[in-house]
């Protein structure tokens, strides 16, 4: 089931073929009810207008939403699935989730797809106050997000993420020493040298910002 319409005439569901966007989602298979639980908890998301019950233990949930670009919904989906360990490979808006009443034919024994109905709000983003995935953002740690995952081709790289980072602080004015510490501190666990790694980061997005203006010309 599509989460997002396509254009009319359009017969793919690449990125392109988006018409707008309706849903953000999560897909939980891993520790599912422990990382529902913690969104019905959370003061950082609203309460889900379905839960989807795609086979004991996970579940695919979904907000109704309005006023998102694809690339502010991608942003979302991707800080969501880091903050409640969701699959990171589901952060797409062209992914398609399960039917309820169908059945789930990966299992030893089917599983009937349930889905519960649970509001009837659309959310902006302003309902939305999850931190992004970025230096100035605290860590979550939790064993759904530190196992290994899939990501999709097209979504963006660590390096490409800090990168982003790098451009927006430099481009606010912020001290580029300071720069290159947050983004040090904040790859300290994943990288072998992270200060040289953040400070190769910062110069290659000064760089980049530096030639911006001659390609505007």
């Amino acid at each position: 089931m599509g989460m997002n319409p396509i254009k009319d005439g359009a017969f793919s569901r690449t990125k392109g073929d988006i018409k707008d966007i309706r849903h953000v989602y999560l897909d939980l298979d891993r520790n599912g009810d422990q990382a529902l639980q913690a969104i019905r908890n959370s003061s950082e998301v609203p309460a889900p207008n379905f839960v989807l019950d795609t086979s004991p233990g996970k579940h695919q949930v979904v907000w109704n939403v309005s006023g998102f670009s694809q690339d502010e919904s991608e942003s979302l989906l991707h800080n969501l699935a880091n903050k409640f360990g969701g699959d990171l490979a589901a952060t797409d808006s062209t992914r398609v989730l399960r039917l309820p009443g169908f059945a789930n034919h990966k299992l030893l024994e089917e599983f009937i797809v349930q889905a519960r109905h649970e509001s009837d709000a659309v959310y902006t983003q302003r309902d939305f106050t999850i931190e992004e995935d970025s230096p100035e953002a605290p860590r979550h740690f939790s064993d759904a997000q530190e196992r290994r995952r899939t990501v999709p081709g097209n979504h963006k790289s660590q390096s490409e993420h800090d990168w982003a980072y790098a451009k927006r602080a430099l481009a606010r004015g912020d001290n580029p020493e300071d720069v290159i510490r947050r983004i040090a501190d904040f790859r300290a666990d994943n990288k072998h040298s992270p200060e040289s790694y953040a400070r190769r980061t910062v110069t290659k997005a000064r760089a980049e910002l530096d030639l911006e203006p001659f390609k505007s010309k």
